[in-house]
């Protein structure tokens, strides 16, 4: 399964682009749409728009890879999006170790979606940036009409 238009399009909504450093959230430097950087990674010209996309297909590719590797239960498209947007942003390690996952691969779906809900927490306070995008991702989840159209 690939991540779809829509999954892109929830990606570049919730990151947005910006074309120079800055401190994410977390207070990591992050680029383009979301990319975190690592060192040796260094952007000091900025970057533009395409290269922002190709940046972010490689970063949504390993996190596609990463939902394929620790998802052990069949998704409908929306919810291979959600888990692949919620592993972009978050990080694999966060979804490994996770009772959604938990509750994912237990068959469990309806109790896994409750539990993306919960990650709308950046240093111990609610973020009405991560509601709105957890909330965007049990839409995704909850929609059997999100269409396997892979994202360029």
């Amino acid at each position: 399964m690939e991540f779809s238009t829509a999954g892109m399009e929830l990606v570049k909504k919730s990151e947005g682009f910006r074309s120079r450093v800055y401190l994410d959230v977390a207070g990591l430097p992050t680029i383009g749409y979301g990319h975190r950087l690592l060192h040796p990674e260094s952007f000091p010209n900025g970057i533009d728009e395409p290269q922002a996309a190709q940046i972010l297909a490689s970063d949504v590719r390993e996190a596609e890879q990463a939902v394929q590797r620790l998802v052990k239960v069949q998704l409908t498209q929306g919810q291979f999006d959600a888990l692949v947007d919620f592993c972009f942003n978050l990080g694999a390690g966060r979804l490994a170790s996770s009772s959604l996952l938990k509750d994912l691969n237990a068959g469990k779906y309806d109790d896994a979606v409750e539990q993306l809900l919960r990650w709308d927490h950046a240093s111990g306070q609610e973020n009405s940036a991560l509601k709105a995008r957890r909330e965007a991702e049990a839409e995704l989840w909850r929609n059997p009409a999100v269409q396997q159209q892979a994202a360029a």
